[in-house]
């Protein structure tokens, strides 16, 4: 066990690095920040000063170098546009991102047990049509879409929620429940076919043959059993709901870390878009990080793949 957990740790490591150096490229081939902090007619030892000042002068190995350096010691640098450090600008941001995506992941439970369970219980039956489509249609719509249709009918036509903006309980409804139907689709899924697995096992049919109420069946001997693949594959997609966030929070106006992507894209703040792309791409490796590691817990047999 200690060598598979070396293994995925290695493995987490090296994602991390190709990450870091994927978006480093990418984001000095979108333009140069010296395009927006300098005037058009600046003169050329205005624009050596401010390359010095940001490290632009040096080659793009030796950046690359000193950025990996920073990030080992915790320091992601400051933003070029406010000059604030972009740990500090990440802390403003990064409850509202972590807030939004929790209650996303109870909407998305909330909805995706109860239809998953009794599509399975009522296999064929207009229970199971409903949860299908539910499904078709929670993973095909596309989220920017359903995010303006809702705030088309309960903010502008009916008024009963903010357009947007994070101004109260109130204000989680709508941006968390379209974070959160993609999620509650494929867990639905899941659960819908663990569950028809295990109604057909003996000992569900023993339940049944003693008299049990259909309730007890299904939820404490049938989804009992079910639970395990649905909780494993429940902690991989609440770790996407953190990460997959940015359109959901550009179309509500939430004052998350992707809402702070996005602004920061627009403006070439290397800094910061460097900054939140690590975050989010470690919460996401780390997270199935710890994943596998208890899979490997769960099935001995894993370790040894």
């Amino acid at each position: 066990m200690k060598r598979y957990i070396i293994s995925r740790l290695i493995q987490a490591v090296a994602s991390m690095l190709i990450v870091a150096a994927i978006v480093f490229a990418m984001v000095r081939l979108s333009g140069s920040p010296l395009d927006l902090l300098l005037a058009e007619d600046a003169r050329q030892n205005e624009i050596d000063e401010i390359k010095r000042d940001l490290g632009l002068d040096k080659p793009i190995i030796i950046q690359f170098g000193i950025y990996l350096k920073k990030i080992a010691m915790g320091d992601l640098g400051k933003s070029i546009i406010t000059q604030m450090p972009v740990m500090d600008l990440l802390e403003e941001r990064i409850f509202a991102t972590v807030e939004l995506g929790v209650v996303a992941m109870l909407i998305s439970i909330l909805i995706a047990l109860p239809i998953g369970v009794y599509s399975a219980a009522k296999y064929g039956g207009w229970i199971d049509l409903f949860g299908r489509s539910f499904a078709i249609l929670g993973q095909s719509v596309p989220s920017f879409w359903l995010g303006l249709v809702l705030i088309f009918f309960f903010s502008v036509k009916l008024g009963v929620t903010p357009i947007g903006g994070r101004s109260g309980p109130i204000s989680y409804v709508l941006p968390a429940f379209t974070l959160g139907w993609y999620v509650s689709a494929g867990l639905m899924r899941l659960v819908r076919s663990s569950m028809l697995d295990i109604l057909g096992s003996e000992y569900v049919k023993l339940a049944r043959a003693k008299g049990l109420h259909e309730i007890i069946v299904n939820w404490k001997h049938a989804f009992k059993n079910a639970a395990i693949p649905v909780l494993t594959f429940a902690a991989i997609l609440f770790v996407f709901l953190l990460t997959g966030s940015v359109v959901v929070e550009v179309v509500f106006a939430w004052p998350g870390v992707g809402r702070l992507a996005i602004q920061a894209i627009t403006q070439r703040d290397y800094p910061i878009v460097q900054g939140v792309t690590i975050i989010l791409s470690a919460m996401y490796i780390f997270g199935n990080l710890i994943v596998d590691i208890l899979y490997g817990y769960l099935n001995p047999k894993i370790r040894y793949n």
